[in-house]
């Protein structure tokens, strides 16, 4: 292990031990609430040109598995903790954290203050920052900290998910014959975690999986019985081409929306984004159902969120962040849409919301004839 420096866009800075990739790297940094699943966080698309700070102060004490991960490597520019425990023990096998971050060329940080770099997130708003074992001046590092990219603006998403289709075989499930398969869907992978996949392979879904880029025209060739729009990283409103497509499915095809996929059906249907101040990161959000009023522990992970005053008549919202009152879903039975902010696939958990992916399979039945 050697020293590393933190480098915050307002000046502020931190030294702590590096372990990981060596080098200097940079992104906005964010915080994560979650007590575990740092795995599936590390390898969560939607942090794709983040530096992540964990607030629980151990990280990586049960070491990671291969089958734990929700994409093939990891997202974040770089990952932060009060500490990373030297041994860890788990069940199965696997690999330590350090390895893990070193063997997939991300640096990790830790041993400093953390507790006041949340409380400075939490007051000022996520900013650039960036990390370096190089690096030993801060002014220095923060003038390069000044010429990296905004999280405004960025168009993440066109490049975190596939950039070839691929079909995903629905599970078998008991009392059918072939594959099981109930419903044929076509989801758009804006950098889609992997539980999203297995869930609706697991409902009785053949999925055809479409890059960011694909018309809607692609994606209706597949004859789906319904649309799903992952989650991913970036700005929603740096994807217009993929606002047009998602605005051309409306109406033809039930859709369900997660995440970035709730913003991007959001501004088709002409309702504007905008960026949080410190975003919703961690396993322990609640959200109401704005419905029957109950109130659901949600997995979260986004900075942008959708304007419910844009949203056109037909549209109601569904669900309610108890923080801060922002929009965490609505519903549209007319257009057949469903949307929601936060993670029902819940890897890591909770799985509170799990019973929206049986409303979308209810969507798609009452459309398809089956």
């Amino acid at each position: 292990m050697s020293g590393g420096l933190l480098v915050l866009e307002d000046g502020t800075h931190f030294r702590g031990e590096s372990v990981g990739a060596p080098g200097t790297f940079f992104g906005e940094i964010v915080f994560n609430t979650s007590m575990t699943g740092y795995q599936e966080v590390l390898t969560d698309p939607s942090y794709r040109g983040q530096l992540v700070l964990m607030t629980t102060s151990h990280v990586g004490n049960y070491g990671g598995r291969a089958e734990e991960a929700e994409s093939p490597r990891i997202q974040p520019s770089g990952f932060l903790a009060r500490d990373f425990p030297r041994v860890w023990s788990g069940s199965g096998g696997g690999f330590g954290l350090a390895e893990y971050l070193a063997e997939g060329g991300v640096p990790g940080l830790f041993g400093f203050d953390t507790r006041s770099l949340v409380r400075r997130l939490r007051s000022l708003g996520v900013m650039r920052a960036g990390i370096s074992t190089e690096i030993d001046d801060p002014a220095e590092l923060k003038k390069k900290v000044e010429e990296s990219p905004q999280m405004e603006g960025s168009a993440l998403a066109r490049t975190a998910g596939t950039d070839a289709v691929y079909f995903s075989a629905a599970a078998q499930l008991p009392g059918t014959a072939g594959n099981g398969a109930r419903f044929r869907v076509s989801a758009i992978d804006y950098g889609m975690k992997r539980n999203l996949l297995r869930l609706l392979n697991g409902a009785g879904c053949d999925v055809t999986v479409f890059p960011a880029s694909a018309t809607a025209a692609d994606v209706l060739a597949a004859e789906p019985d319904g649309v799903f729009l992952s989650n991913g990283p970036g700005d929603p409103s740096a994807l217009p081409e993929c606002v047009e497509t998602v605005a051309s499915l409306v109406g033809q095809k039930p859709i369900f929306g997660v995440c970035l996929g709730h913003q991007i059906l959001g501004r088709a249907l002409g309702a504007d984004t905008f960026k949080l101040k410190f975003g919703h990161r961690g396993g322990n959000h609640p959200v109401q159902d704005a419905d029957g009023g109950a109130v659901a522990i949600t997995s979260q992970n986004h900075g942008f969120a959708v304007d419910p005053r844009g949203l056109p008549a037909g549209a109601r919202v569904s669900h309610v962040n108890l923080n801060d009152g922002t929009l965490e879903g609505f519903r549209d039975p007319g257009r057949r849409i469903l949307a929601v902010q936060f993670h029902p696939e819940g890897a890591p958990g909770p799985h509170d919301s799990r019973s929206l992916f049986p409303e979308f399979l209810a969507l798609m039945d009452s459309g398809a004839g089956h």
